[in-house]
């Protein structure tokens, strides 16, 4: 669920008084809780794979229960495929994730994207109100 307007306005001042107080500890914390799910996800990748390797391995043995081959190998795939886009995802240390709209685009031009987008809406209500 998106935060509203004011939720946002309220985290960007939230985030400033942080800066402006301890700079040090705020780049610190930057990125940091991403950077740990992202690792977490890829690590559960691996061991993911290791046990679809496993069940290909057995299914390869026991060569009467043939499905347990398909299911380690589907179970591979798929662990693969996570752990490439999870590892694709992860910021680097020191790098601030990118957003979903515009990651190269400054704060001060998307807070004036924002208030054109606030602008139109409110034009629209005024608008739809007489």
């Amino acid at each position: 669920m998106p935060l509203s307007e004011h939720e946002q306005r309220m985290l960007e001042q939230m985030e400033r008084a942080l800066y402006a107080e301890d700079p040090k500890f705020a780049t610190a914390l930057e990125g940091s809780g991403l950077r740990t799910y992202t690792r977490r996800r890829v690590y559960q990748a691996v061991v993911g794979f290791l046990v679809g390797i496993a069940l290909l391995m057995a299914g390869m043995v026991v060569q009467e229960i043939i499905w347990v081959s398909v299911v380690g190998f589907l179970v591979m795939l798929g662990c693969a495929v996570l752990a490439v886009t999870g590892w694709r995802k992860a910021p680097k240390p020191g790098e601030q994730p990118s957003g979903a709209a515009g990651g190269a685009r400054s704060p001060r031009q998307r807070r004036s994207m924002m208030d054109r987008i606030e602008q139109r809406w409110q034009r629209r209500r005024d608008e739809q109100g007489h």
